[in-house]
This record gives C-alpha cells, structure tokens and sequence, in this order.
C-alpha cells in the first residue's frame, strides 16, 4: 500500500489572480483583499464573476464602516465612534468635565447634572453627653454660641468646590433631669446653622433631631462641622443618649454631613 505524506496534502497559495495563469483545482487566488479556491481547472475565468470555477474563502471588511479599519473615522485623540443611521460615526472629544449622554438617537456629551454628591462623612457615639448650660430664654445671634454647653460629635471637612453647600443632619435619643426642653446646636466654624429643641419630662426619654446647611462659596481649608448640647432653658441637666440619671439608654447619636453641588 502507498504511503501518503499528509504534510503534503494542502492549498496551493497562487498569490494575487492572474487571467494568463493556468489554474488547477485547489489553487488558491487573491483579488481586491479576498482569497478564492478554484474549484474547477481553468485559465481567464475572473474571480468574483465565474463562480462554477471559483469559490470565496474569505472576505475583506469594508474599511471605516464594519471595525475592521478605524483610522479613517477615528481622527483626534479622545475620539469615540458609535454606530450611527447607516455607518460607524466620530463623536469627538467633549468639554473637560462633560459627561457621555444618551441624546435621542445617538450618545452625546453634556454637562454633568447639578445637585451631585461630592462627599459624605458620618460620625456617631453612644456615650451620654451631658450639659446644664442655662439658656434661660436667651437667643443666642450667629457666631455667639458655639462655646455653649458640650461638644457631641464633630467632623472635618474640606469643601471641594466653591458653588456647593455642606448639608448636616443630626439624631439622638435624649432625657432631661427637669420638666424643660433640651437644645441641640449645629455649627460649622463659628457660624451657628441651627437649633432644635426637645420639650420633655423629668424621666422621660425623648427624641431630637435637626440639620442644617452652609454654603461653601465663603468657605476655605478645612473646616469643623461640630453637633453641641446647648442645655436647657432652666438650667437642669440635658443628657444625650442618657435618661433623667445620666444612664445610658442605649440610644446612638448620630450626624452625617454631605457636601452637594449646587
């Protein structure tokens, strides 16, 4: 029995089609970026046209519309293409600090939407902060009562642009040795934001809340955004977290500060 090399069974590579070339079943041709095996012996049939005497083995892309070359479409650097109506399209670099949008049909960049979160930052202690600090009715003016009564929880916080606003809310369970009303105070630096009270009963627990808001536009470095127990309005004690003893209630104060673009 014969021997077969099987290394020798293959396609003949021919190079580019030639009418004067004689071609033999198996010979492979190139023509306008596509190859063709023959399929039948011949001389001057076309590839493309004679189709009893070629078949197509592989087919080029056209260049620009289908991946296979985007150098024609792609032209600056930051460049994005897409495919558009009818063929792959440029969309070209966008305005530092755009976003990619999608518009009606197509993407497109456009200005980041306002109210965006830059920041947020939380602190938080279950430890009983007291004060006997007596507000006795007084109304206390902006930048004057920042050193009353006793520090609950602080953050720090650098702003990060200048047409935001920092957003502060603050939460405790609270209980006061008297029948008055607890005040909490919230400060960023010197300037009082707010203030909320918490009228109750001797023993009772009662809850507290209030936030905020500063506008950084003024603001420079960092800055201390600090939650204050004022005291009450007769001067008997005002605990956070604690009840009419000064015992933990198992209460958790909390404060979370956010800084939001305008």
């Amino acid at each position: 029995m014969a021997t077969i090399n099987l290394g020798s069974l293959k396609l003949n590579w021919t190079g580019a089609y030639n009418s004067s070339t004689s071609y033999a079943v198996d010979d492979i041709a190139t023509a306008n970026g596509n190859s063709y095996v023959c399929i039948q012996a011949h001389s001057n049939q076309a590839v493309g046209n004679a189709t009893a005497y070629w078949n197509i083995m592989s087919s080029a892309g056209t260049n620009g519309s289908n991946g296979t070359d985007l150098t024609s479409t792609l032209s600056a650097r930051g460049d994005l293409v897409f495919k558009g109506a009818s063929a792959l399209t440029r969309l070209p670099k966008g305005t530092a600090g755009y976003v990619l949008k999608q518009g009606a049909n197509d993407p497109e960049w456009g200005e980041a939407p306002s109210g965006k979160v830059l920041q947020i930052k939380n602190a938080s202690t279950t430890a009983v902060i007291s004060s006997s600090n007596d507000l006795g009715g007084k109304h206390f003016p902006n930048n004057k009562a920042v050193s009353n009564g006793a520090q609950v929880l602080t953050v720090a916080m650098t702003p990060l642009s200048t047409t935001s606003h920092f957003y502060v809310w603050f939460t405790c369970a609270s209980g006061m040795n008297g029948n008055s009303g607890g005040v909490i105070g919230i400060f960023c630096g010197s300037d009082r934001l707010n203030l909320a009270s918490s009228n109750g009963y001797a023993g009772d627990i009662d809850g507290l809340s209030v936030h905020g808001v500063q506008d950084t536009s003024s603001l420079s470095g960092s800055q201390t955004i600090q939650i204050r127990n004022l005291g009450t309005y007769d001067g008997s004690n005002h605990h956070v977290n604690g009840n009419s003893g000064a015992t933990a209630n198992g209460g958790k104060a909390t404060m979370t500060v956010m800084e939001i673009e305008d």
